[in-house]
């Protein structure tokens, strides 16, 4: 048996890094019977057979500590959140929902604003989001400003970019490491075939770590797949965390109550006004929601 990590799956195929190179592999059965999809990320053991044409097998997964549904990647220790100042440009509540989900799944989020050559208001943001608490990175793809503190954050961990459509997401990446905009990766140790060309979830090396390669990894796409409860919301607003127990009700929705500790908060300028209407957006958004009501 040998330990490895899936850095793709694709057509039930599933190419596993381990010390002696990458390999192709196909997932025991007993998998579908437990419903368990094996996802990028996953830390796995395989048995590989050197007969001609024989199938490697993934025997066994490790528990996950999180995982995604769309895109399907597990695992993930950070969750670099792209924002830019123009074209798309800066929203706020985008932003904090893509937080509120990373804190969700016990992920570290990093807030990342992109071109700012083009102007300066991501500098109100930036401040916004240090505030409250998170790493923030402020990047010039141009001039690779930022990329260095971006590459160290990702050594020896399993990260993954979001963000919509023509923030720059593969423009820092490239800044960072010019391999990971190749067509074509590693080829099969065992059967020496190519890169698929499809474009799933994958994992490139990067400074001892892994980035999670996810066309489609947006916020549109986490928001669907990922539900958080009302009750479970308070959490994911980490500077919310000293206030907790203080308001007058124990009932407080934390929404405009009197006695609200959190609403007064944000009324003396200790919580941004903007992370507050993001909350309160999306207390609003699954407050009659009900869990058995979601497929899982």
């Amino acid at each position: 048996m040998t330990d490895g990590i899936i850095i793709k799956g694709i057509g039930g195929f599933y190419y596993v890094e381990t010390a002696d190179g990458v390999f192709e592999c196909k997932a025991r059965g007993n998998f579908r019977n437990q419903s368990i999809s094996p996802l990028a990320g996953d830390k796995v053991k395989i048995s590989v057979n050197e007969q001609d044409n024989a199938e490697n097998r993934i025997e066994s997964i490790e528990e996950r500590k999180n995982f995604f549904i769309r895109p399907p990647v597990a695992n993930l220790d950070s969750l670099f959140i792209i924002s830019s100042t123009e074209a798309p440009g800066i929203n706020p509540n985008i932003i904090d929902k893509m937080i509120a989900i990373a804190e969700y799944k016990s992920v570290e989020p990093v807030i990342v604003f992109t071109k700012i050559d083009l102007n300066d208001s991501y500098l109100e943001y930036a401040e916004i989001y240090k505030n409250a608490g998170f790493r923030v990175i402020c990047c010039d793809n141009t001039s690779s400003h930022g990329a260095d503190e971006v590459r160290e954050l990702l050594k020896g961990k399993i990260s993954a970019f979001t963000g919509n459509t023509g923030v720059g997401k593969s423009s820092l990446l490239n800044c960072i490491d010019s391999r990971l905009t190749l067509q074509t990766g590693e080829t099969s140790k065992k059967l020496g075939r190519g890169r698929h060309t499809t474009r799933q979830s994958e994992l490139f090396k990067v400074n001892s770590g892994y980035v999670a390669d996810t066309p489609g990894f947006s916020s549109i796409d986490l928001e669907k797949a990922e539900v958080i409860f009302k009750d479970e919301l308070f959490d994911c607003f980490r500077e919310f965390e000293p206030y907790f127990g203080q308001c007058k009700f124990s009932t407080c929705t934390h929404r405009d109550e009197k006695g609200c500790k959190i609403c007064e908060a944000v009324e003396k300028g200790l919580i941004a006004k903007s992370r507050h209407n993001s909350y309160v957006q999306m207390y609003n958004a699954v407050k009659d929601l009900k869990e058995w009501e979601i497929k899982k």
